[in-house]
């Protein structure tokens, strides 16, 4: 996959969440939405999208 301009929404935020709860690695992260590692990283920072990761804990515990 190449890697474009694409900016990660709040939705993708609080997938960011979850694949990484789940063991994946920034990196791979970042390959699955097309953005560079530091955009995923300013996620789980809380720099990016800081309520994602509070929507994130309710949508596991949902399931």
């Amino acid at each position: 996959m190449k890697h474009t301009n694409h900016r990660l929404t709040l939705d993708d935020a609080v997938q960011v969440w979850l694949h990484s709860w789940n063991g994946e690695y920034q990196h791979e992260i970042a390959f699955r939405f097309g953005v560079n590692q530091g955009r995923v990283n300013e996620v789980l920072k809380g720099k990016r999208h800081p309520g994602s990761e509070q929507i994130a804990r309710e949508k596991r515990d949902l399931h």
